[in-house]
Formats: structure tokens, sequence, C-alpha cells
């Protein structure tokens, strides 16, 4: 799938910048998309990759912007039994969290240093990729295909919960030799 999706993502950032305000907003649509292509165990379903994504992506900002639009009432009472309740995640959600961190920690093992530097520096920091090739001293297009192949290697950890530790190391030598 992520031979599909990737190559649009350039295209994807460009159309929601014309249909979306925020850069931020840009970036909160892109990865929940690719957090929702993820997380389907199926893709018989889609027949056009390109079309799917951008179908997503428009649902994903009309969504965002009809949330925009609401104002929330809350009732008195409600208000004050909220000071009781803590603002603390509950333990399941708290042990949830700790080991999709280590799932992506985990993927982020599978990469070589520069990919994961590359990675780190474009998901993280928010930085272009021109930023990336001057910081590092190598070309936009190594910058490119470092961060493409780095999210495929990371999404096909993360949608794999079956993987195991030499699975991932095999992935390590396999986006070393690209």
């Amino acid at each position: 799938m992520g031979r599909e999706i990737l190559p649009h993502e350039r295209d994807l950032r460009g159309w929601l910048r014309s249909r979306v305000v925020a850069a931020e907003d840009v970036e909160d649509i892109v990865q929940e998309c690719y957090c929702r292509l993820s997380q389907l165990s199926d893709l018989s379903h889609i027949t056009e990759p390109r079309a799917y994504l951008f179908t997503m992506a428009r649902n994903l900002a009309h969504r965002q912007r009809q949330r925009a639009r609401v104002v929330r009432i809350e009732p008195i009472a409600e208000a004050e039994g909220s000071e009781l309740a803590s603002d603390l995640p509950l333990p399941d959600r708290i042990a949830a969290g700790r080991q999709e961190l280590d799932r992506v920690r985990a993927a982020l093992g599978t990469l070589s240093d520069r990919a994961r530097r590359i990675f780190l520096l474009r998901r993280v920091d928010g930085l272009s990729q021109k930023e990336i090739a001057a910081r590092l001293g190598v070309t936009e297009m190594v910058v490119e295909n470092d961060a493409s192949r780095s999210l495929r290697a990371i999404l096909r950890v993360l949608t794999e919960p079956d993987q195991n530790v030499p699975a991932a190391e095999e992935g390590k030598a396999h986006v070393r030799s690209r």
C-alpha cells in the first residue's frame, strides 16, 4: 500500500494547503490518513489508492472544520462534577500507550541511522526536505527516498503486530541495502 500512497503525499499536501488554512492542519490530516490506512486489515476494496487517499483527506478536513464550528455548552451541574474527576488517564490507557510507544521505538530501530535521522527531522521536527538535506549534507532526492522508505518500513512494522525481533532486524538490513 505504501508504494501506492506515498508517491501522492506531495500532491495531497498541496491540495490540502489550497483548501485548509493552517499548515498544522495539513500535517494533522496527512498523519491521520496514514494512521487510518495502517489500521485497515483488508485493502482489497481499494481499487484507486490516490482517489481513496484524497477522499479520506477531504472527509477528515470536513470533519475538522465542523468540529471547529461547534461551541460546547456544559451544564453547570456537569461543570461542578468535573472538578472532582481526575485529568489523568486510566491505567489501561497508560499501558496501551506504553505498548504503542514500544512498537514505534521498535519500528524506528529497523531503520539505518541516516534514515532514522531524516524520518525524525521530517516527521517530528517538521523540517522541510530542503532543510534536512542542507543539515545532513545530502541531496533532497536522498532525503525524499529515505523518508519514503522509512515511512513504508515503519508502517510495515506497526501494521504487523506479530512481528518478532529477527524480522525487525531483517527490515533494518533491507532499508540499508536500498
